[in-house]
């Protein structure tokens, strides 16, 4: 068994003022934690790993297939692999949640994906 602590793990900052920190991980799937802090976005991407995610603070718009997606505190989402998606944090306080990737994802791979 693996046991990682948020506090064990340096965020890297993938875009201006969203923050990702890579936590438990296995051979199928792995854990992210990540911060949007007010005003910033994740620009449109995508990716072989389906994620699913939940969100325990803040609100974050996800743009996907021309659709505007809001989910805040206690919300999860999925997203299918290959599919292009966006993010923003439009208030006023920082997004937080953890992300699930299947197949795992690396670190910091999420800059080129």
């Amino acid at each position: 068994m693996e046991r990682v602590s948020l506090s064990d793990r340096e965020p890297s900052e993938a875009a201006d003022g969203v923050h990702l920190a890579l936590l438990a991980g296995g051979d199928a799937m792995n854990v992210q934690h990540f911060e949007i802090k007010p005003g910033a976005a994740v620009d449109e991407h995508s990716h072989p790993h389906e994620q699913t995610g939940y969100i325990y603070e803040g609100e974050l718009v996800f743009h996907t297939d021309g659709e505007e997606i809001v989910c805040g505190p206690g919300d999860s989402y999925a997203i299918p692999g290959e599919e292009p998606h966006a993010a923003e944090n439009r208030g006023d306080v920082p997004v937080r949640g953890v992300d699930i990737f299947s197949p795992p994802r690396e670190q910091p791979n999420w800059q080129s994906e």
